[in-house]
């Protein structure tokens, strides 16, 4: 079994290239570099490095172990998040990882509700376009992830994750005040086939392209951003139209900006993802029920 301190310690000299610059970045001398790095070749029964001038370099057996290591390493750095996360989970402390129109929505009346019910409940937000939210979840860099999905997207869950499918969100055109397509209770895409537009995040971007090429068309982009309150000035402005979820609507800032529900109708999923062992954890549990009964009052699935 080898010592993990001395792993750390033999993965930094192969990712800097020498015994000086792993000490200069792990902040020991490099006297004890060396003893770590001889202590672990006698564990392990061989050589790892060979000298070259001022640098080292791996052996053979030094390349079959520096490619464990950087498994061991990571594997050994999840199970201390979640070991962390288990700890903070019992304590009632939950990491929410959740993107910006449900941020501004549906969590608030979540949390909300929660707080009166269970005052001694923690719950910290971070704000994440997926798939960086299934990212965070898998590195145990938070609890719950909230993301969102189109028809047609390829389903790449991993097997340890659990799903929970709380809200189907339809997708609007946000459109200037005065524009004469605001006169109608929807619009087609189609008809909107000469505008200049106003472009989402990567993701929503990408399934924008593809429903507009369905509907036969290219779209004349001449302006993207992540920030919904930018995207609405910008529209406000006259720069652009834009296609936004509908729960923008709830929280549209800007008089001189109207949506209107594009037809036909697509929506997008919303869903709540927890790992499997973390799902019946009482406050885990406790935060899922909270975020299906908001979504329920907004007609969730």
């Amino acid at each position: 079994m080898f010592d993990s301190r001395r792993l750390r310690t033999f993965h930094e000299v192969v990712t800097t290239g020498s015994f000086t610059a792993a000490a200069n970045s792990l902040g020991f001398t490099q006297p004890a570099v060396t003893q770590q790095i001889r202590a672990l070749e006698r564990e392990a029964g061989v050589l790892l490095f060979t000298r070259a001038g001022r640098r080292v370099v791996l052996t053979e057996a030094g390349h079959a172990l520096a490619r464990h290591s950087t498994v061991i390493l990571r594997d050994m750095r999840h199970a201390q998040q979640q070991l962390q996360a288990l700890a903070r989970l019992r304590a009632d402390r939950v990491r929410v990882c959740a993107f910006p129109s449900i941020t501004a929505t549906l969590i608030p009346e979540t949390l909300a509700a929660l707080l009166a019910e269970h005052p001694t409940l923690r719950v910290e937000l971070h704000e994440a376009e997926p798939p960086e939210s299934m990212r965070r979840l898998m590195a145990g860099e938070c609890d719950i992830a909230l993301s969102f999905s189109y028809p047609g997207a390829p389903a790449d869950l991993p097997p340890e994750v659990a799903e929970d499918n709380l809200l189907e969100d339809s997708l609007v055109a946000l459109l200037p005040s005065g524009h004469p397509l605001t006169r109608r209770r929807g619009v087609r895409l189609a008809a909107l086939r000469e505008a200049r537009w106003v472009a989402g995040c990567p993701r929503c971007r990408a399934h924008f392209l593809t429903i507009c090429a369905e509907a036969g068309f290219e779209p004349d982009i001449v302006f993207a951003t992540d920030d919904n309150l930018a995207l609405q000035s910008l529209v406000a402005a006259g720069v652009g139209i834009a296609v936004a979820p509908s729960l923008v609507l709830s929280f549209l800032n800007h008089r001189q900006v109207t949506g209107r529900v594009l037809e036909p109708h697509v929506r997008r999923r919303i869903s709540a993802h927890v790992l499997r062992e973390h799902e019946h954890l009482p406050a885990i549990e406790t935060v899922l029920r909270g975020l299906r009964s908001a979504a329920a009052a907004r007609g969730g699935c």
